[in-house]
């Protein structure tokens, strides 16, 4: 069921105390910010609210106000810890994704969970696994979505400072600062709301994008010179990273994020693939795709790489080697020909 903020605020938020609010594997800046956001809003609300990721999060995120305080399903530390927040819960809020198998290790406990579940997201196709569905595909980020329903409460104007730090950084980092899938009008009238509550965009922008790690500097330079295939003929670039590789540049979580959109700065460039072994599952390949113009990321990564997102910016998974999966890329490069010329 789609709704509105006010449904919610009236008949769930109002009944709830202890709520969980947990975001997709592998989380991002909007997964993140979104979930943070919500928390920050819930508290100031007199409710008792606990994040729960499914997995360990970017460094570069862990600046944000309450990153501290995120529970993370891998880390056996806290395990106690989310079965007691999940167990009291009367309120479940599934952020920033749009199938339960997104929660990964947390989707048996997420589902089993008595707490009414409501859903809160941007991407295409939201699955029908909780009571209430809030989606805005056409939106450039959840938080963008937090910001239009409290909008529409008439609460953006009253929010806390933290809030709006973590909704600003939830938008930013799905659209690449700004620079695609943003080009409504109306983000930036939310923006201005949230300069008004004092936030420091540009402290916030360095905080993701310009603080860097020798590692990820000296890999970023490896990549590029190494391992990136340019197709010029088909104005695409392929990048690929090895967990020998990774290993031997001792890089830490985070320091390949946003490395995909690189290859983009090349004149003329269309699309950039990255070919990413997955550290916690070996012999499976992260796929990251972006674009720039009309290409759409997304049919290519349902169709070849198991996946899916956005248009100009997806993602997916295969089983299989590192050579095994460059072969992919190039038959679905191939099958997408006449787009890329």
């Amino acid at each position: 069921m789609n709704c509105q903020l006010s449904i919610i605020n009236s008949e769930l938020i109002e009944r709830s105390s202890h709520v969980v609010i947990c975001a997709h594997v592998n989380p991002d800046g909007d997964a993140i910010g979104s979930a943070l956001a919500l928390k920050h809003y819930l508290e100031r609300r007199g409710k008792q609210a606990t994040v729960i990721v499914p997995n360990i999060f970017p460094d570069f995120l862990k600046w944000m106000p309450g990153t501290d305080s995120i529970l993370i399903h891998t880390n056996a530390k806290h395990q106690e810890k989310i079965k007691a927040a999940i167990d009291v819960a009367d309120l479940v809020i599934v952020c920033d994704l749009n199938q339960p198998n997104r929660l990964a290790g947390l989707e048996e406990a997420i589902m089993q969970s008595k707490a009414p579940r409501v859903l809160i997201d941007h991407h295409l196709d939201p699955a029908d696994f909780c009571q209430v569905t809030i989606s805005h595909p056409e939106m450039c980020a959840t938080g963008e979505v937090i910001c239009h329903l409290l909008h529409q409460q008439g609460e953006l104007d009253d929010i806390s400072i933290d809030e709006a730090i973590c909704l600003y950084a939830a938008m930013m980092c799905d659209t690449g600062a700004f620079s695609f899938n943003s080009n409504r009008p109306v983000i930036y009238e939310y923006i201005s709301h949230l300069l008004a509550r004092g936030i420091d965009k540009d402290q916030i922008y360095r905080n993701v994008f310009w603080t860097a790690s020798e590692a990820r500097l000296r890999l970023q330079g490896y990549l590029l010179y190494v391992n990136m295939k340019v197709l010029h003929d088909r104005h695409t670039a392929i990048m690929t990273l090895t967990n020998e590789q990774r290993r031997l540049f001792k890089i830490k979580n985070g320091d390949t994020e946003g490395i995909v959109n690189i290859p983009l700065q090349i004149l003329g460039m269309r699309l950039s693939i990255f070919i990413n072994e997955d550290t916690e599952h070996p012999g499976t390949m992260k796929l990251s795709l972006r674009s720039v113009g009309d290409f759409p990321c997304d049919q290519m990564a349902s169709r070849f790489f198991n996946g899916g997102g956005h248009k100009n910016a997806s993602g997916g998974k295969l089983q299989c080697t590192m050579e095994e999966a460059i072969t992919r890329v190039n038959a679905a490069i191939d099958t997408y020909a006449d787009l890329l010329k």
